[in-house]
């Protein structure tokens, strides 16, 4: 079988073009091995080669069995003592053999390594291990408010964890073994767990109860806040469909306005068979259209299909800086291949030839010049691009960031749209915080009115964030140009919302703003076309919603709330409402708890501030009943993380 002498190949050799492991693993055509075994097995024994090492050494592994590598001994090691169907030989075969028959020493001297890392069990090995590879990342759970709710979660998939008041403690549980869990204090329906904890094969995962979602990745669906009163939303850059149904949770929280729908765009027709599966698993197939293989680029906002677009969600490709994960393979320590002991009369008399040889490659080296460093932009798509100096990164930046523009600008003409969200997964300013910058000096943003959101008026989550944009990045920028108070520097930054991977809060390093244009006079003295943008509910002179004390709407055309009133088979009257609002403290119209939880009765329905309980019937005609996501596990659901 090749798959060990594949492995050892690629661990102990240099890329050829600077590409991350999976990438050399799965670009290369020539493997006869499945390209996820491979992978496991060279990640897995990187991670471990530093314990292996000494395993091998202090076992002199290498001098008993000298046919075996180096590179070989510690990938058969890592299967023989912590692989669970051990090393994937047949039990005849020569390479299994000449390691199995060492068994009993390899364990002992791997008890002895554990020992002298003062680790009591193997689990707490292994966290130890998990612990070197930098910050560990608790696993981001978000609650599909689709089909559960976190007391549900609680008291099923998470019961047996403990809960813990920050993320930091659930950080720390790396090291301890422990499995806890953190309700996120920013976004809702949003879990910290352990790392290194397996949700994949949990009943909830499968049926797209809860998504395992990066916090920072909810970001964007949670600043955009669409509400009934914005029509229908559009997801520009959808797949893997995170985001799309993040968006489809919080309407259906709300209530959909009748009719309301969220579009979905993704011009791979590959990623959008993934999207679709997604969106069918989380259960909101009945209010998402797909576009597969249809570019957001070439819409038409002026058409009639997308008159009612009032708030669009843009996560278009980029540099990838930010992801968690992106090259950060453990070094591969490869065992001494001499003996640790005294040397004896024969190593001493090829002591001279060793010598002579390691002269000879210091003298080949001092020729051979080193390579360039190299940087590699991997995309959200999984695509690389290598850049081998600073003038080069720069010139891959600047090209995503005028495509990055060119989105952005296409989203701010749809005629109707009110509430516009950016993001990246990107550290660089030049996709972020400039690209926000020309876009508000765009003549289609200032024609359009477009502003920033401005940090205080974002929803509360987002407002606590701490991080925001970075200040010296519009500094020397040689984008000028006349600036008014809707585009002022400090405006820009402390609307924009970062996320650092290396700042001990447990995210991916992230971008967002958000942009909205207000009914009333442009930033540069004109006057909005009033026109029937104002949607159906009546507005008062400050171009703000008319509601009632439950927050409710009344409807332009008839002067009426916005409630239908039902009678149920039993008889009792249920209100259809539509269009919940917000109130001065961006909560909604919906009671809510000492943690900003919405208060629900025993049936999960959220409780108005009046006092009155909402009924959500969704989109749903008033004679299908409630719809619980049913025929959602029509295929088994395999899942996707950000």
């Amino acid at each position: 079988m090749s798959l060990y002498h594949e492995t050892a190949a690629i661990v102990t050799s240099p890329s050829s073009h600077g590409g991350s492991l999976k990438s050399r693993i799965y670009g290369n055509k020539d493997l006869k091995s499945p390209p996820a075994q491979v992978y496991a097995l060279a990640f897995e024994s990187s991670k471990w080669s530093a314990v292996l090492k000494e395993v091998v050494e202090s076992s002199q592994l290498l001098q008993h069995e000298r046919k075996l590598t180096p590179a070989l001994s510690i990938l058969l090691v890592h299967d023989l003592l912590l692989a669970k169907k051990g090393i994937a030989l047949p039990a005849s075969h020569g390479l299994r053999i000449s390691v199995e028959k060492h068994k009993a020493r390899l364990q002992s001297e791997f008890t002895r390594a554990r020992i002298r890392r003062k680790c009591p069990t193997l689990e707490a090995l292994k966290a130890a291990v998990d612990a070197q590879l930098g910050p560990p990342h608790p696993r981001w759970i978000r609650v599909n408010s689709l089909k559960s709710t976190v007391d549900g979660q609680l008291d099923s998939t998470f019961k047996g964890f403990e809960m813990v008041a920050t993320v930091q403690e659930v950080m720390a549980s790396a090291s301890t073994g422990k499995k806890v869990i953190c309700l996120d204090a920013h976004i809702p329906n949003l879990i910290a767990a352990s790392p290194g904890v397996d949700f994949t094969k949990t009943e909830a995962y499968q049926a797209g109860a809860i998504i395992l979602q990066d916090k920072a990745s909810c970001f964007p669906a949670y600043l955009l806040d669409p509400r009934p009163e914005h029509g229908d939303i559009v997801d520009a850059c959808s797949a893997p469909g995170n985001k799309t149904t993040h968006l489809a949770g919080i309407l259906h929280e709300r209530g959909f306005a009748q009719g309301q729908r969220i579009l979905a765009f993704e011009k791979d027709k590959h990623r959008a068979k993934t999207l679709e599966k997604m969106v069918r698993t989380a259960g909101s197939e009945k209010v998402t259209v797909i576009h597969p293989g249809a570019d957001f680029l070439k819409t038409d906002p002026n058409a009639p299909e997308f008159r009612s677009v009032g708030a669009l969600l843009l996560d278009p490709s980029c540099s990838g800086s930010g992801i968690v994960g992106r090259d950060d393979t453990p070094e591969f320590h490869l065992p001494s291949a001499t003996a640790s002991s005294s040397s004896n009369s024969s190593s001493k008399s090829s002591s001279k030839a060793a010598l002579n040889g390691a002269a000879n490659a210091k003298n080949l080296k001092r020729k051979r010049q080193s390579p360039p460093p190299q940087t590699v932009l991997v995309d959200d798509d999984g695509k690389e691009t290598v850049v081998s100096s600073e003038k080069a990164l720069q010139a891959r930046l600047e090209a995503l960031a005028s495509f990055q523009l060119k989105i952005l600008l296409h989203a701010l003409a749809f005629s109707a749209a009110t509430r516009v969200t950016y993001s990246t997964c990107s550290t660089h300013a030049a996709e972020n915080e400039k690209v926000v910058r020309r876009a508000l000096r765009s003549p289609v943003a200032r024609s359009g009115g477009w502003r920033v959101l401005r940090r205080d008026e974002q929803p509360r989550g987002l407002r606590e964030w701490p991080v925001r944009g970075d200040p010296e990045a519009l500094l020397n920028d040689d984008d000028a140009g006349d600036r008014n108070d809707c585009d002022k520097d400090e405006v820009i930054t402390e609307a924009c919302v970062r996320a650092d991977r290396e700042d001990g809060r447990g995210v991916m390093g992230f971008f967002v703003a958000a942009f909205v244009r207000d009914k009333g006079p442009h930033c540069d003295g004109g006057e909005m076309d009033d026109g029937d943008n104002d949607g159906p509910y009546v507005r008062d002179a400050q171009g703000r919603i008319v509601r009632d004390e439950n927050g409710i709407p009344t409807l332009k055309a008839t002067g009426r709330k916005a409630v239908i009133e039902v009678e149920t088979n039993g008889g009792a009257a249920v209100e259809l409402r539509f269009g919940q609002g917000e109130d001065e403290n961006g909560d909604g119209p919906f009671e809510r708890d000492a943690e900003g939880r919405i208060v629900r009765d025993g049936n999960g329905i959220p409780r108005l501030k009046g006092g009155r309980l909402a009924v959500d019937l969704g989109s749903e005609e008033l004679n299908e009943g409630s719809s619980e996501g049913e025929g959602g596990d029509e295929d088994e659901w395999g899942g996707f993380d950000d």
